[in-house]
């Protein structure tokens, strides 16, 4: 069975940080391309960040530089760096494979001004 759970989400004031996570299990991590993407209300759904088997890295415009994508094998873990976060960062973060299309269920981040 295919899970993917996200968690590290929270409220934060505005040039804050958050770290989120998300474990997976019931399919080869090692061999997906991993995702963030975010959604928030109003807005549509937003592509954040994706790394590759080999750690390559991409970001979208608006997070560049201030959030990191990385990924522990190992743990079959994905995780997003967020420094500097601004009010418009708010929205529900979702973590999945592009390969595969699987998506966990989200975690809440907002960010106060």
């Amino acid at each position: 069975q295919v899970q993917l759970v996200e968690s590290g989400g929270g409220l934060v004031q505005s040039g804050g940080s958050l770290r989120l996570s998300c474990v997976t299990s019931g399919f080869t991590f090692s061999s997906n391309t991993m995702a963030w993407h975010r959604w928030a209300p109003g807005k549509t759904r937003e592509w954040v960040a994706s790394i590759g088997t080999s750690s390559v890295a991409n970001y979208a415009d608006a997070v560049n530089g201030r959030f990191t994508i990385s990924r522990d094998n190992a743990k079959n873990t994905v995780f997003l760096q967020m420094n500097n976060l601004k009010p418009d960062d708010t929205a529900v973060y979702y973590c999945g494979s592009i390969d595969l299309h699987y998506w966990g269920q989200g975690t809440q981040v907002t960010v106060a001004s």
